[in-house]
């Protein structure tokens, strides 16, 4: 049975009577070069982390099973300055359902270079909302209700706002912790940046281009390809509006990264006009890349 779309959770959710948590999160633990390190110390942590993740309670809609939203998040860790000091990177992939279909289409990729944690096995992950009790469960926090963000921003028109109120309040709270990815000064791929970016309104054209390009785009595309991928393509400028203020923006970069292959491989089936609209675009914000939006044309 084709799987039930989350937009439910925006307009009837609270009318169920199957609740469950708000995530179905795949996590993953990788420990390149560690050595010394007891192994079952990782597999308390990818334990702990699922059910931080899968088990608390986010919001206050009630999701029903098959309207979890899925994502995937890989820690890789290269550093043990201490037995349960470790620092590395966050892979972080959020997707979302397409209206009748089987595919997810991704929300969200995007890798967290500034991981620095403390775990003592089993011993119980804290957090509450407007408080900093360690560097772990502030980021598994701030990625959460980022990541519910950008889901509702998909199936409504800002509708994601008040989630990213309360990752920059995560933000606000680890502002004194001495960790880094935390403060304005700690570089521009940061999650200070990425909440930034997504609050500010200069940088709005972002948002809509989210809920455009899947509830107006891939939604409609088992109807009408030719209506949805038209859709899409004529948003790409909401793209370029962002990218004439600011070329560098780090939600800018993490949007093209998510949709990259997605839109590569959609129109390679577009009509003459909309392949030159899309790869002209797109290797004007997105030059490094450049060979392959060359594909599109092929």
């Amino acid at each position: 049975m084709v799987k039930k779309i989350l937009i439910a959770v925006l307009i009837v959710l609270l009318a169920g009577k199957s609740f469950s948590q708000e995530f179905y999160c795949d996590v993953q633990i990788q420990t390149p070069g560690i050595q010394g390190v007891d192994p079952t110390i990782f597999d308390a942590l990818k334990t702990s982390v699922y059910e931080f993740m899968n088990n608390r309670k986010w919001t206050g809609y009630n999701f029903k099973l098959e309207e979890r939203i899925e994502c995937t998040m890989v820690f890789t860790f290269n550093k043990a300055p201490s037995a349960n000091e470790f620092s590395g990177t966050l892979n972080i992939v959020l997707q979302r359902p397409v209206f009748n279909t089987d595919y997810n289409t991704v929300l969200l990729n995007l890798v967290d270079q500034n991981i620095h944690i403390f775990y003592t096995p089993y011993q119980k992950m804290e957090y509450a909302d407007n408080t900093f009790s360690n560097n772990l469960t502030s980021i598994l926090a701030f990625y959460a209700y980022t990541m519910l963000g950008m889901s509702f921003d998909s199936f409504s028109q800002d509708g994601g706002t008040a989630f990213y109120q309360k990752a920059n309040d995560v933000v606000t709270s680890a502002q004194n912790s001495n960790e880094k990815g935390w403060g304005s000064f700690d570089g521009t791929k940061t999650r200070y940046s990425l909440i930034e970016n997504l609050l500010n309104p200069s940088y709005g054209d972002l948002r809509t281009f989210i809920y455009r390009y899947h509830r107006l785009g891939m939604d409609v595309l088992s109807k009408n390809v030719m209506k949805g991928r038209a859709e899409i393509s004529g948003n790409l400028k909401l793209l370029k509006n962002v990218y004439n203020k600011r070329p560098g923006l780090y939600l800018l970069q993490v949007i093209i990264e998510a949709k990259r292959d997605e839109m590569i491989n959609l129109f390679k089936e577009a009509d003459p006009a909309e392949k030159n609209n899309f790869v002209s675009t797109m290797k004007e914000l997105d030059p490094a890349n450049s060979s392959k939006y060359n594909k599109v044309m092929k």
